[in-house]
């Protein structure tokens, strides 16, 4: 049964070796290449949300042959402004582990 008391926020949202067909969800220049879940649930934390559950052994629905990963956060705000914030914190930590 569906739960709309959470937003689901895949890695594959943020990945910059994805067209938008295969389920990205920001612009390339808010994307960075094969985001890792621990990426993704320490981006989220630093943006300030709470995570309620995660998993790494899922497969995202457009792309089933291939694993992937979640973050399960409760409800708050509209989707996008959270991917924004977390796809900006992600940039950020990625920049930080280049140099």
């Amino acid at each position: 049964m569906k739960d709309y008391e959470h937003i689901v926020i895949w890695l594959d949202y943020f990945n910059k070796n994805l067209k938008k067909s295969k389920g990205r969800r920001q612009k390339l220049e808010k994307c960075i290449f094969d985001p890792s879940l621990k990426e993704l649930i320490d981006a989220t934390t630093s943006a300030g949300f709470e995570i309620t559950e995660s998993d790494d052994k899922v497969r995202f629905p457009k792309r089933p042959f291939v694993r992937s990963g979640y973050v399960i956060l409760p409800k708050g705000s509209p989707k996008t402004k959270i991917l924004n914030k977390i796809s900006e914190k992600l940039i950020l930590k990625r920049s930080k582990q280049s140099k």
